[in-house]
């Protein structure tokens, strides 16, 4: 994909989140670069925006944070369901998250 000279809106959003996260947890940019297979100045133009992207290196970014694709398009700061899959990230430990499912399943299992 093509680099741009400046960012789009929702290219300079997802890298920001991308930066954000790669941070957050405490990452190299060549880190990231090197297990999701992506060049250093590929991944930089994507955090700024800079780069179209596609799913591929979408998953592959998400490989390099550790994390899941669907959290590199989650923006807490948006609604209600970013802050709490922000949250379900954060604060909850993978072991717990089936218990979490059964809870919220039975809740919504009373409501049509």
């Amino acid at each position: 994909m093509p680099r741009r000279t400046t960012p789009s809106p929702a290219a300079a959003k997802v890298g920001a989140r991308i930066r954000a996260l790669r941070l957050e947890r405490g990452l190299s940019l060549q880190h990231v670069a090197d297990v999701g297979q992506l060049s250093k100045g590929h991944l930089s133009s994507i955090e700024h925006g800079l780069a179209a992207i596609t799913i591929e290196t979408l998953v592959r970014i998400a490989q390099g944070l550790d994390l899941l694709p669907m959290d590199l398009l989650t923006f807490p700061e948006d609604d209600e369901r970013g802050r709490i899959a922000d949250i379900i990230r954060t604060k909850i430990g993978k072991k717990e998250l089936p218990k979490l499912r059964r809870e919220l399943t039975a809740r919504g299992a009373g409501k049509a």
